[in-house]
C-alpha cells in the first residue's frame, strides 16, 4: 500500500511517500480502508521533535486519525462491522496510509447524513471543542473569547457557543481569518496580530485558550470577576501560565477538566451527531493528496491556514 514515513524528526521534508506492507488485523482489530486522514498541529510539533502524546519509534508512519471502510475485522470483533464508514484514532502512528489498522472498540460509525471528510474533520476538532465547551459552560447572554476562531477547534466553539446563547467575540490573525469567523455566526471579530487588539475588547466571561504565550494571557486580562478561561491549546508554541494565584487575585477560575475515555467518547458521538443534524459545521479549508503530507505539515506551520486539514487518500 502507498503510506507517509517518518524516518528521522525535522522540518516537513522528513515526511516521504512510499510503500508499506498491508496491515492485518489482530484480535479485537479492524483494518480500515482510508479515504481521509485527519491532521492536527500536534502532529506537526512530534514530527519535528519527537514531543508530545505519541510514541517515537522510528521508522515510523505518522496519523492519528482516519476515516473510511472497515474492510477487515480480527478475532473478537463483530463481523457486521465490514463495509460500515467509520472514523477512529490511530494511536498516533498508522494513519498516512491507503489502510490503517485500529482498534475496534474505538471505532465510531459515520451517521448516513454526514459526509465522510466532515466526519474525520470532526474526529480531533470536534471532540475537544465539545469538551472545552462542557468545561467553560458559557450561559446565554455570556460575552465569550474564542482564540484561534478560524482554526479546526476555534471554528467549532465559535459555533458552538453561540448555540448556548453566548455573545462570541472571534480572536483570528488577519482579515481572511476574520472573515472565516464573521460567517461562522461570531458577533465581534478582532485581529491578535494588532498590538492594541485587546482594547478593541469589552470585558469577557468565558476565555477558551488555544493560542496560549502573549495571546493567552491578553486574553485573560479581559476576564471579568467571576470569568473562567479555559486553556486547551499552545498554537504559539508555549502555554499561558497564567498561574492560580494571578486567577485567584481578579476573582477568575482557571478551568483545568480532567478529560475520561468514556466523557471524550460521549463528546465525539456528540459532535458528529449535531453534525449530521446541522447544527455544526466543521470547516475544512485544505486538502492535500496522500503524498503531501510534508505539504499539509508545512501550510499548517505557516499559520496561513484555515479550518481542518485534511488528506485525501483515496
Amino acid at each position: 500500500m502507498r503510506a507517509v514515513w517518518l524516518r528521522e524528526f525535522g522540518g516537513p521534508e522528513v515526511l516521504v511517500a512510499g510503500d508499506a506492507p498491508d496491515p492485518v488485523a489482530g484480535p479485537g482489530q479492524a483494518v480500515v480502508d482510508v479515504a481521509f486522514a485527519n491532521i492536527t498541529f500536534v502532529e506537526t510539533q512530534f514530527r519535528a521533535t519527537g514531543s508530545g502524546p505519541f510514541k517515537a519509534r522510528l521508522p515510523m508512519i505518522p496519523g492519528n486519525g482516519v476515516g473510511g471502510v472497515v474492510a477487515a475485522v480480527g478475532d473478537g470483533v463483530d463481523p457486521g462491522l465490514v463495509g460500515r464508514r467509520v472514523v477512529s484514532s490511530t494511536g498516533g502512528s498508522g494513519g498516512y496510509a491507503e489502510r490503517a489498522v485500529v482498534d475496534a472498540a474505538g471505532l465510531y460509525p459515520v451517521p448516513d447524513a454526514l459526509a465522510l471528510d466532515a466526519a474525520v474533520a470532526l474526529l480531533a476538532d470536534g471532540r475537544t471543542a465539545t469538551f472545552e465547551l462542557r468545561a467553560g459552560a458559557p450561559r446565554a447572554g455570556e460575552r465569550v473569547l474564542v482564540e484561534a476562531a478560524a482554526g479546526g477547534v476555534g471554528s467549532l466553539l465559535v459555533q458552538l457557543a453561540k448555540a448556548a446563547g453566548a455573545t462570541v467575540v472571534a480572536a483570528a490573525g488577519g482579515p481572511r481569518k476574520l472573515e472565516v469567523a464573521r460567517e461562522l455566526g461570531a458577533d465581534e471579530v478582532v485581529d491578535y496580530l494588532e498590538p492594541d487588539w485587546t482594547e478593541k475588547i469589552d470585558g469577557v466571561d468565558v476565555v477558551f485558550d488555544g493560542v496560549g504565550g502573549a495571546v493567552g494571557r491578553a486574553a485573560f486580562r479581559l476576564l471579568r470577576p467571576g470569568g473562567r478561561m479555559v486553556s486547551y491549546g499552545l498554537a504559539s508554541g508555549e502555554w499561558s501560565d497564567v498561574t492560580e494565584e494571578e486567577a485567584a487575585g481578579r476573582g477568575v477560575t482557571l478551568v483545568r477538566p480532567a478529560p475520561t475515555p468514556e466523557l471524550m467518547r460521549e463528546c465525539t458521538e456528540s459532535a458528529l451527531a449535531e453534525a449530521a443534524a446541522g447544527r455544526l459545521r466543521p470547516l475544512i479549508g485544505q486538502r492535500f493528496p496522500l503524498e503531501r503530507a510534508a505539504d499539509a505539515h508545512a501550510a499548517i506551520e505557516s499559520r496561513a491556514t484555515v479550518g481542518k486539514t485534511l488528506l485525501e487518500v483515496r
